[in-house]
């Protein structure tokens, strides 16, 4: 049965789970059975993995029979007809449906699979698969203040009870990981991660830095504890700020870290530091000038900054199912349009790491994760959440995999500044690697 929305009250930390409805907007739908599949059924069975640019995947239709290479990697089940039509329109986008709703299976791992699609699309995509698939049908839906809000409101409010199943037991990053060691248990790496991070902004006790999208409030608290800085950090979801607030109450620096339920296009004041650590996929590319703009007014003479984000090789939308059910208003740039924010604005680019396999690692550690409280999640939605769930975290792994999503840290400062590092020592000198991996954040 569907979840239904329930309104409970929250507590100091936010951990109701049935407070908004649900999100996916999916039901499961009694499907007709359908009969004997035909020759027309078969042909376009066919016709549909040409288009996908041949990848080795077998379709089994409703009555059994199998369409597409011998000795294939995966067969993909599809229950009805009307799936195998959905799936010819636009697969990118009712794939998702189809599976959530059990109208599509796979027999093998779903990021294998997804893997294997991905890298067949690729060259398609590049000789303009897409004209089949006008984007005007996918826009990304807006980012005005307004439209954050609620976009914001679909994913980070689902409950914290929810994202503490799976999300690092430390401080809840609910971004890339750092691997510098491939070993290391999830908490290691994202303490690596916030080190990482420190490290590259330089952070000295007295700064005064501003964080746009802080997330459950991690970043803010380690910058605080461990490098003797004050933060600002803006964030528009309420739960995660009720639960930020109560941390840092506990870890007592309520006087170090403030958390402002705020969007980031009304920062105020001037920092020397800004950095943004996944915020920049819901700003919306419409947007980044007005980033630019809030940077720039907000940064000091000597600021430097440094924004992390899901990136592009080239521009492109995001999975169109991703947007709709999962992230609404997410777009995650090309390095090109990252530059919006930042030429118009007098701030000159210093340093572009790219994590891609260290962000498919991290997805593989949250989908272990998610997996392993499976039922703990049903019971809290219901099976439709959980599939789409998987679906999301095992697309987004085989996305970093085949190289069509990027992970970019792109630190800066004012362009004038002459207060540069003359090499990454600081990032990556015996000292600064000398990190307490524990798995602890004292």
């Amino acid at each position: 049965m569907a979840y239904q929305p329930e309104h409970t009250e929250s507590n100091m930390l936010g951990d109701s789970v049935k407070t908004v409805p649900h999100v996916l907007g999916l039901h499961k739908k009694p499907v007709h059975t359908s009969n004997e599949a035909n020759a027309f059924d078969r042909w376009i069975a066919e016709k549909m993995l040409q288009l996908i640019g041949a990848p080795p995947i077998s379709i089994e239709l409703w009555d059994g029979s199998v369409i597409g290479p011998k000795n294939s990697r995966h067969i993909l089940s599809l229950n009805d007809r009307s799936a195998l039509w959905q799936l010819l329109i636009d697969p990118e986008y009712n794939f998702g449906d189809l599976y959530s709703t059990e109208r599509a299976a796979v027999d093998t791992p779903l990021q294998s699979f997804l893997v294997d699609v991905y890298l067949a699309l690729q060259p398609q995509k590049q000789r303009g698969i897409r004209r089949h698939f006008p984007e005007w049908l996918h826009r990304p839906r807006g980012n005005t203040l307004t439209g954050s809000q609620g976009n914001i409101h679909h994913h980070y409010d689902l409950g914290n009870e929810f994202y503490k199943l799976w999300l690092d037991t430390e401080a809840m990053q609910y971004t890339c990981a750092y691997f510098p060691e491939p070993a290391m248990t999830l908490e290691q790496a994202q303490i690596a991660k916030l080190h990482h991070i420190c490290r590259k902004l330089q952070l000295k006790p007295g700064d005064r830095v501003v964080e746009a999208g802080c997330g459950w409030g991690g970043l803010a608290r380690f910058m605080a504890r461990h490098y003797g800085v004050t933060v600002h950090a803006y964030n528009i979801s309420h739960q995660q700020v009720l639960y930020a607030r109560e941390r840092a109450a506990q870890e007592g620096l309520s006087d170090n870290v403030t958390y402002v339920e705020e969007d980031y296009r009304n920062i105020s004041g001037k920092y020397d530091v800004f950095v943004s650590v996944g915020m920049l996929e819901h700003v919306g590319r419409d947007q980044y000038q007005v980033l630019g703009e809030v940077i720039a007014r907000c940064l000091k003479s000597n600021g430097r900054g440094l924004v992390h984000s899901i990136g592009r090789n080239r521009p492109g939308l995001m999975n169109a199912w991703i947007e709709k059910r999962i992230f609404p208003g997410a777009y995650p740039p090309s390095l090109k349009e990252f530059m919006d924010i930042f030429e118009p604005n007098g701030l000159s680019v210093q340093d572009v790491e790219n994590l891609r396999l260290h962000y498919a690692k991290t997805l593989e550690h949250w989908l272990l994760r998610f997996e392993q409280h499976a039922e703990q999640v049903r019971e809290m939605y219901d099976e439709i959440f959980v599939r789409a769930w998987r679906l999301y975290l095992a697309g987004s792994i085989a996305a970093f995999m085949s190289s069509d999503l990027q992970l970019f840290q792109v630190v800066f400062n004012r362009a004038h500044s002459n207060v540069l590092p003359w090499s990454r020592a600081h990032v990556y000198s015996d000292e600064a690697q000398g990190i307490k991996l524990s798995g602890s954040l004292e």
